[in-house]
């Protein structure tokens, strides 16, 4: 995803730009961590609130200025204006006092060190991500023993680690644990290997340099880098930046002409060259492929469509290899002078396609596998083998197909659950698969090409822990005009259909974005308070291709909140809940939606908790990244139809003042979330509290020195987390075991 989630980057070996174990990822995948130690079992009691928190009578003062714009003709109040501006003393004054209310009634509940404690625990145990082949000759893997805030980068000689030494731990660049490793690349002779790391949550990078056999690092370090990697090619590597924001905004002024530079080792980065530009197009992004073993260049173009184009240098010049960002497309790999290309161009669920480097041009190309029933979400080689991973029914299948295009047979996985395979030409007997679910914990599995069989390679050590004890099913249900939308749901078995079960009901819907299934160690929790989790796969996302995300966009959007809507109404339908005892909950995208949907239905939900949320719908392409959702949402300077559609649903301008009660509302964001920029939220959180919406209890959480959810320490996982559980389990009137 663009705008949200992970940045669209068409990357060579997924398997090698991904940390897998503490990667912070609340959109695309919906879990935080992904194995879990999980002990008895909690129970919940029924009693009503007999002591803690009352709700604020009275709230903060946000500084306002009474804006009025006029858009096409309408009048849109932005009353909260001024908190757009925030390293203004008046808006940080307004952020401590907001923290410090919100702080006083969390703080007062009286079970929150229980829950932390509890959090604390189901955190705490060993997580180890696949190995993959250094350009070095050596194995890499990334390894948490428990509570650590960052996962450490390790070296090894065999893939079981057992000799493995510290080639990277990125704890130790700061005293916090809030300085995370994004991504790590060496040059195709293993001798330079660059780093990219993000500080405080931010999507700004820097990259550094070590010698790989000495771990020495290296003069070089490159600054306000963003939505990059390093591909390396001769004794340099390609990144991708912006010019150097303006000082006191680099967290919120728009990001504008995204180039490609050229670092040569050894040299200061004012000495780096434009590989890539296009100012013509300030709003495009811009990322550097190479391939591993073939000396072109490509470059992929996004951020003003739902797709992306491709380049390819040649002769000193740029050939157009997919023209336009009507259809995404990637390049898997280039093989004896072929271009093996993952494309939705002219299939909405994917295909396989191929092309010469000597006419790599789109009308060229061959059908080497075509469109299926599921989505094709990935492709890889193993030797002359590819390893195909399909999307069906928001789950995760893999299939082997050769050189031509023939499928040779299926790969049987564990159960039903999200995989992640690690394979690399030129290693075809290696081949590794990670399998997760929402009651098991990442796997790591060694795969036989030769048998089909699979073998046990590394299982967290799970202690006093029955995951027989819960289960999970998927339902179909329907929404407002009849179509039958995706939800898992997973609870403790016997669980009884008796109206009275608590309901934590989370969504996304947008941005071509999957919600499979993945385990976290936080929603365990619940698990075991005897909530059920549901996770419902709204239009907008890409669970069965492009049009089901076309179908949650633009004027189109009113479907994502329906979906949702109707998931609340299954579950009291079916006699599984009541409207005093669901939750819903999302983040970015999703706190868009949750926004959107208690405005349309408050009387649905008891609480709600919209994170890091796009809430200003009329201005948050000016902010930022904010222009780049565009191709999803549409922005109130299109059209009059669309400014219209948009100020519709806008959670900061339809939030009801007549006295309709609300859900108890907590609002998170933090100060370094240069993704969605914390102005949305503060807004929000300021127009909520000033109208008459009830008596629960409205409150906004500001996190210091994080960002938009990616690299976020564990200890502030575990913060919020505890939080969050408390304020929903009190306003709820349950009380967890002590």
């Amino acid at each position: 995803m663009r705008g949200f989630g992970l940045s669209e980057k068409i990357r060579k070996f997924a398997v090698r730009q991904i940390l897998i174990l503490t990667l912070y990822l609340m959109h695309t995948f919906s879990r935080t961590l992904l194995t879990i130690i999980m002990a008895t079992p909690l129970i919940y009691g029924c009693s009503p609130k007999t002591s803690g928190p009352e709700a604020p009578t009275s709230y903060p003062a946000a500084p306002a200025d009474g804006t009025t714009d006029t858009i096409f003709g309408m009048a849109v109040s932005d009353n909260y204006r001024p908190l757009e501006n925030d390293t203004a003393a008046a808006t940080l004054a307004w952020v401590d006092a907001e923290n410090k209310i919100t702080r006083d009634y969390i703080d007062a509940i009286p079970y929150r060190g229980a829950i932390h404690k509890r959090l604390t625990e189901l955190n705490d145990y060993a997580k180890r991500s696949l190995p993959w082949h250094g350009n070095d000759g050596k194995y890499y893997f990334y390894e948490n023993d428990g509570l650590k805030n960052q996962s450490v980068l390790y070296r090894s000689a065999t893939p079981d680690g057992k000799d493995a030494e510290v080639f990277l731990d990125p704890n130790t660049l700061s005293e916090d644990g809030t300085v995370a490793l994004t991504g790590v690349y060496q040059s195709k002779d293993g001798k330079y290997t660059a780093y990219v790391v993000s500080r405080s949550g931010s999507d700004w990078n820097e990259i550094f340099l070590m010698d790989t056999a000495t771990k020495q690092l290296l003069p070089d370090h490159i600054e306000w880098a963003k939505f990059t990697d390093a591909a390396w090619d001769g004794d340099g590597f390609y990144y991708s930046a912006y010019p150097r924001p303006e000082a006191g905004k680099e967290f919120s002024n728009a990001n504008e002409n995204h180039l490609v530079y050229y670092h040569k080792v050894g040299t200061p980065q004012s000495e780096d060259t434009v590989a890539f530009s296009d100012p013509k197009h300030p709003l495009h992004f811009h990322s550097a492929i190479v391939a591993e073993t073939d000396p072109a260049l490509f470059v992929s173009v996004g951020g003003e469509g739902s797709g992306n184009e491709l380049l390819m240098r040649r002769d000193g010049g740029w050939v157009t290899i997919a023209p336009g960002q009507d259809n995404s497309n990637g390049i898997i790999d280039v093989i004896d002078g072929k271009i093996y290309i993952l494309t939705s161009m002219g299939a909405p669920k994917n295909r396989l396609m191929v092309a010469d480097v000597t006419a790599p041009e789109v009308g060229n190309w061959r059908e080497l596998v075509p469109e299926a029933e599921g989505v094709l979400t990935g492709a890889q080689f193993s030797g002359d083998k590819l390893y195909l991973t399909y999307e069906k029914d928001a789950a995760n299948q893999v299939m082997i197909y050769d050189m031509e295009g023939k499928k040779l047979s299926d790969v049987k996985l564990p159960g039903y659950g999200s995989v992640g395979f690690s394979t690399e030409r030129k290693y075809p007997d290696e081949v590794r698969y990670s399998f997760t679910s929402f009651t098991s914990p990442a796997t790591l599995y060694e795969f036989d090409p030769a048998t089909g069989e699979s073998t046990l390679m590394h299982q967290a050590e799970v202690k006093g822990v029955n995951f027989d004890d819960y289960v999970t099913e998927q339902v179909f249900y329907p929404s407002a005009d009849g179509t039958k939308i995706p939800m898992f749901l997973t609870y403790k078995k016997g669980l009884k259909r008796d109206g009275e079960n608590p309901v934590y009901l989370y969504g996304y819907g947008g941005f071509n974005v999957s919600l499979t299934p993945g385990f976290s160690p936080n929603r365990m929790w619940l698990l075991e308070n005897g909530v059920i989790y549901a996770q419902a796969n709204l239009r907008g996302g890409s669970e069965y291709g492009e049009e089901w995300h076309q179908a949650g966009t633009k004027m189109n959007k009113l479907n994502v909140f329906d979906d949702f809507i109707a998931a609340a109404e299954y579950f009291i339908k079916e006699n599984w809940t009541n409207s005093e005892l669901i939750t819903i909950e999302g983040g970015s995208n999703g706190g868009l939606l949750v926004g959107a949907t208690v405005n349309l239905r408050p009387d649905l939900f008891k609480v709600a908790i919209p994170r890091v949320g796009v809430m200003d719908m009329m201005r948050y392409h000016l902010f930022t990244i904010g222009w780049n959702w565009a191709p999803d949402y549409g922005t109130s300077a299109d059209s009059p139809e669309m400014a219209k559609y948009l100020l519709g649903y806008s959670p900061i301008h339809n939030i009801r003042n007549d006295g309709t009660p609300y859900p108890a509302i907590l609002v998170t964001t933090a100060d370094h979330d240069d993704r969605v920029v914390p102005a949305h939220s503060f807004k929000y959180a300021a127009t909520l509290q000033a109208a008459d919406t009830g008596d629960a209890p409205k409150l906004i959480r500001i996190d210091s020195k994080a960002g938009h959810g990616a690299g976020k320490p564990i200890s502030k996982v575990i913060d919020e987390y505890t939080d969050l559980y408390s304020f929903m389990f009190y306003n709820l009137g349950r009380e967890p075991n002590k």
